[in-house]
């Protein structure tokens, strides 16, 4: 094989990765350098589909010079709606038999969907990467990161996801007909969403995961290693809150009924 092909894609891709990017551009190539290598290493048919929302740097120059090289990168460009709409948009378009959406800092290495794979394989309809457990490590995060990080999990499991341990990790793979379903029906940050300003990190995952659980799909949460990079867009504060916020509308949408079928 080339080194400018990954396996494409006359068939149904076998795995289809989704990048959301937000003013990305001195992370996104090494991201996608790494992402394209696996790949090669692999050989089935894959595409990679970078979902960008509404950069103001030159992450739409790079994306586009990567699809150039390889012909399974496809750039899809978003008004500035926030990552949730962001992966959102991924998640629906991919074509792949199975789709994992991941962070564009990397810092999850691709290399730990080996360990998600598996699961999908056996059946599994989602499969989350988790920053805790006996076998997953953190690397260089900050002790208060780390606390609130927990506390806020806490919080998720006492009013929505009893049991699972990390909703947050921005590692998550998904069966595609799971995928389809779960994200064309999310409430919180849906098609309505508007345009934002800043930095919007949301709780979407805990609605995705509590609507999965909801709907019957098996869920897999599997230990990964995670780097902390010190230019994180997450503001602690900030960020916590609104999370929490989201996390109290999952649950007022459920009392109100809406995820249920029809």
């Amino acid at each position: 094989m080339g080194e400018s092909e990954i396996k494409e894609l006359d068939t149904q891709p076998y795995l289809s990765i989704v990048i959301p990017t937000w003013n990305e551009e001195k992370r996104l190539p090494q991201t996608l350098q790494k992402i394209t290598s696996y790949l090669q290493s692999k050989g089935y048919p894959a595409e990679i589909l970078v979902v960008d929302d509404g950069s103001t740097d030159n992450t739409v120059g790079v994306a586009e010079e990567f699809a150039q090289k390889y012909p399974s990168v496809r750039l899809i460009r978003n008004d500035h709606r926030g990552k949730a709409y962001t992966v959102r948009t991924g998640m629906l378009a991919a074509q792949g038999q199975y789709i994992l959406f991941t962070d564009a800092d990397g810092a999850t290495p691709i290399e730990e969907v080996d360990k998600l794979l598996p699961f999908l394989e056996q059946g599994y309809d989602v499969a989350i990467g988790s920053r805790e457990g006996a076998e997953a490590k953190r690397y260089n995060e900050p002790w208060y990161r780390h606390f609130m990080g927990r506390v806020f999990n806490w919080i998720v499991r006492l009013l929505a996801l009893p049991g699972i341990q990390d909703t947050q990790c921005g590692f998550k793979a998904f069966q595609r007909t799971a995928a389809r379903d779960l994200f064309g029906h999310m409430q919180l940050y849906g098609s309505q969403t508007g345009v934002v300003k800043g930095a919007m990190l949301t709780g979407f995952d805990v609605e995705i995961l509590f609507m999965a659980r909801k709907w019957g799909y098996r869920i897999a949460e599997v230990p990964v290693h995670w780097y902390y990079g010190a230019e994180s867009k997450v503001h602690p504060l900030k960020d916590s809150w609104r999370n929490l916020r989201d996390v109290l509308r999952v649950r007022w949408n459920d009392i109100q009924g809406r995820y249920e079928r029809h």
